[in-house]
């Protein structure tokens, strides 16, 4: 997949089928629009392509109030790689941008690819207001030589799929739920950092991973993951939280993983999160909270082993 970054006159002349969005998550909502893209980019030989934002839009609508992420940029990327998607076009979400209408930013589009056809979702609008519709971008179309092929809600459980409902599943907890309407596990990653490096005095070394500040963190509790390391997939036990056995005030995402003990600062660590053990909780001393962990690692053995996923 090829990335390009802002709106250069032209990328290319491939003729293209594109569709827009944040696509924060890359949910299985997102997956049957993209899908839907690629799809009808093969039927027709041209190149599939999604034109999608950096930073968020929040960052400039809600200032100060932003909605965690639940992906980075990077992994946007491979998610949509992984959809067949032939170009990732990344533009900044800006005032000025913002201010542009539909058809001034469609103009702007259509003098960087050869646009076709414009897949959208259901309810999509852009420009200024909201006013580009999909009747008004399939007029806007009729100027630069593009249809428009509006795709209908993905469903689940009668019910859309959307990062508002993924935010809410993780902030309770309730990773199983996230999971179905992401179609994937959650996942963190970020480089292995050193902290107090009180597991290794207890026997459960921890990696402490620096998490992007303004990602989605599950609710605070002890969970079974899935960790990559260098290539080597591991199974893992993972703590969200503030550490309350010690006083501690500040989040931290630290995994001890099964079966390794190797120090790897710097190294960067991927959890995927798969099923939460517990919520977390503040134990009478070090000897209580080592028997906790200890029938945690268990209860993660027997349930990697039972649903054989690492």
């Amino acid at each position: 997949m090829n990335i390009v970054h802002g709106l250069p006159q032209p990328i290319n002349e491939l003729p293209t089928v594109l569709t827009i969005g944040i696509f924060d998550g890359v949910h299985r909502g997102h997956a049957h629009l993209i899908g839907t893209t690629v799809q009808r980019a093969r039927a027709f030989g041209r190149q599939a392509a999604v034109l999608t934002f950096d930073p968020h839009p929040d960052v400039v609508v809600r200032p100060g109030n932003e909605r965690p992420a639940l992906t980075t940029i990077v992994e946007r990327a491979e998610l949509l790689a992984a959809l067949g998607v032939d170009l990732m076009i990344v533009i900044p979400f800006t005032t000025e941008l913002m201010a542009l209408t539909a058809h001034e930013f469609m103009a702007r589009i259509c003098s960087a690819v050869a646009l076709r056809e414009l897949c959208i979702g259901w309810d999509f609008a852009l420009g200024r207001g909201r006013e580009g519709n999909a009747s008004r971008l399939a007029a806007i179309g009729q100027t630069f030589g593009y249809a428009v092929h509006r795709v209908e809600p993905f469903l689940l459980d009668g019910e859309t799929v959307s990062s508002t409902r993924i935010r809410a599943a993780l902030s309770a907890g309730d990773i199983a739920a996230a999971n179905r309407l992401l179609g994937y596990p959650y996942g963190l990653r970020g480089p292995i950092v050193e902290g107090d490096r009180r597991g290794r005095t207890i026997g459960f070394p921890t990696a402490n991973i620096n998490v992007d500040p303004h990602r989605m963190l599950p609710a605070h509790g002890v969970y079974v993951c899935r960790a990559a390391l260098n290539g080597v997939t591991y199974g893992s036990v993972a703590n969200v939280g503030v550490r309350p056995t010690f006083d501690g005030a500040r989040r931290t995402v630290e995994a001890y993983l099964l079966d390794f003990s190797d120090e790897v600062y710097g190294e960067e660590l991927r959890l995927m999160f798969l099923h939460r053990l517990r919520g977390e909780q503040k134990f009478d001393g070090v000897a209580a909270l080592v028997a906790q962990i200890t029938r945690d690692v268990a209860a993660a053995r027997e349930w990697l082993g039972e649903y054989d996923v690492v």
